[in-house]
């Protein structure tokens, strides 16, 4: 616990200004000791200097994704082989070597703390991305993709999700519907993205169960654009375009996400567009 700012903001404050300096050294200690505790997790603060820089800001939030992700990865209290088997792949995705690889593993070991700050790291990232809705749901989607690293949510990594989402400026609502589009995009990429016409589905016999497989598949796809089966073209369209233009890389990048996580960027718009070219298609719809 970090009480050594209060303390001697206390005593100063006292010394100099009696009760009323108490109290506006109090509030000048925890700043300093909120300040140390980021500064020992790894995060740069700059509450009493200029303002960081563009590359300082994609910095924060490249660590922060990392750190949080090894936090979720130890909500179950042990990380698992999948877990690290994420982080790594989640590394490979993004292309780091030397350095960059070596300041991705530090933050994912630094999540996995007990006394890890969650809320003071979640407080720098919305900051460090300008309070950018595309950039913090980016954010928040990393880390659903953490959870689902074996292909399914354990209660304590829901519970903490629900934080980081808070923490984020998300409501439990917007959380749900995020897990469930996940969810739906974990099966729909594990059964080949296209579903009956990506060639997987059909080496199967029995036309029922290809059938029922099939229907499952644009199931998922609709789930993947937040939009119910029955929607028109028009509402098909407009959210598919919304989400295409929340996941554009080159816009992702020009609002500040760090240069390393275009790729991953790149697969999650492709992911949205093969969903909806599947809609498209069985919709007949152009």
């Amino acid at each position: 616990m970090h009480i050594f700012g209060k303390i001697l903001g206390i005593f100063f404050g006292f010394l100099f200004g009696g009760p009323l300096g108490a109290l506006l050294g109090l509030y000048l200690g925890h700043k300093f000791d909120k300040a140390r505790r980021l500064a020992r997790a790894g995060f740069s603060s700059g509450a009493f200097g200029s303002g960081p820089s563009q590359a300082e800001m994609q910095q924060e939030f490249f660590k922060s994704a990392f750190a949080v992700m090894g936090h979720v990865a130890k909500a179950k209290g042990q990380v698992t082989k999948q877990e690290i088997e994420l982080a790594t792949t989640m590394m490979e995705r993004m292309n780091l070597h030397g350095e960059h690889k070596v300041a991705a593993q530090n933050a994912f070991r630094e999540g996995k703390d007990s006394g890890f700050p969650l809320e003071e790291v979640l407080n720098k990232v919305r900051i460090s991305s300008g309070g950018r809705f595309d950039l913090l749901q980016f954010f928040l989607e990393l880390q659903i993709s953490a959870a689902f690293a074996d292909g399914s949510i354990h209660p304590s990594e829901r519970s903490v999700l629900h934080k980081i989402a808070q923490g984020l400026g998300f409501s439990s609502q917007q959380l749900e519907q995020r897990l469930h589009m996940q969810e739906a995009a974990f099966r729909f990429q594990r059964d080949g993205g296209f579903g009956g016409h990506s060639g997987g589905q059909q080496r199967h016999s029995g036309g029922g169960w290809q059938q029922a497989s099939q229907a499952n598949h644009l199931a998922d796809a609709y789930e993947i654009l937040g939009v119910s089966e029955n929607a028109d073209s028009k509402t098909i369209k407009r959210a598919y375009r919304k989400l295409m233009n929340e996941h554009h890389p080159d816009k992702l990048i020009a609002k500040g996400l760090p240069p390393e996580m275009m790729n991953v960027a790149k697969e999650k718009s492709q992911e949205i567009q093969n969903a909806y070219d599947l809609i498209k298609k069985v919709k007949g719809f152009k």
